[in-house]
């Protein structure tokens, strides 16, 4: 790992974002290596990016055991488009105190609705994108994104931005977008996005179109809270960060 930094031209950084999908390394090494890095005094904080909930937990659960430097975040992909991190990751950061990176707020900038007219931009200089209107329901997301932009007088990207940071602020834990324009003129949209306040039922109409089943155990559980509350869920206090 300080090969790494050193490749990167510093001796040190604040945060280093350590991404092993492929789960060859052990934690217990790896965990080893980020607190000798900190030690060190090469890094101040390590966060794991696109791994499983139950990895990033294993992970916060170990290093806490040994008295070891902590894990304080996670980063993976969140937007209108993308929300399963809604079934594991985010209820986990929330419960375990970690804040949340979230990659491609705008989809891959299928949000934005400019495929639609043209293949500009990640399809044309990358010849790819992130996502496509590969599903009856982003297709509703897209729709319900540009009619709202056209209600307000917003951009979609700006609409799409604004749902993010409004589901960040109704969290309980630290829920940061990253943002990356590749030009000057996205940026300003980026940067505008901050002036838009979506009301409750703006927020509830994308939140509708845009959720994932949550699947098995969460949608069982979900359908017995009834029963298990005494019938009258209205009666029981439900925690405000989830109980671990």
């Amino acid at each position: 790992m300080e090969a790494s930094l050193k490749r990167l031209g510093t001796d040190y950084i604040d945060l280093l974002w350590v991404h092993f999908p492929d789960d060859l390394t052990p934690m217990e090494e790896l965990l080893r290596g980020l607190d000798d890095l900190v030690s060190a005094g090469k890094i101040h904080h390590a966060a794991l990016s696109n791994s499983p909930a139950w990895r990033v937990s294993r992970a916060v659960a170990l290093a806490d055991l040994r008295n070891q430097s902590p894990i304080i975040g996670i980063q993976h992909e969140y937007s209108l488009v993308e929300r399963t991190a809604d079934r594991e990751l985010l209820p986990m950061a929330e419960s375990l105190g970690l804040g949340a990176a979230l990659w491609s707020p705008l989809g891959g900038g299928l949000l934005t609705g400019k495929y639609r007219t043209s293949a500009e931009g990640r399809l044309s200089d990358l010849g790819m994108v992130i996502h496509t209107e590969s599903t009856d329901q982003k297709t509703a997301v897209v729709d319900t994104v540009l009619a709202i932009a056209q209600e307000t007088g917003a951009t979609p990207a700006q609409v799409a931005v604004a749902w993010v940071r409004e589901r960040a602020a109704r969290s309980t834990a630290t829920l940061v977008p990253i943002i990356g324009p590749r030009n000057l003129s996205q940026l300003d949209s980026y940067l505008a996005a901050l002036d838009v306040q979506l009301t409750d039922e703006l927020y509830a109409r994308l939140d509708k179109v845009s959720a994932v089943p949550l699947g098995v155990p969460h949608e069982d559980i979900a359908g017995s809270l009834g029963h298990l509350q005494g019938g009258d869920a209205s009666s029981v206090i439900t925690p405000v960060v989830p109980v671990a």
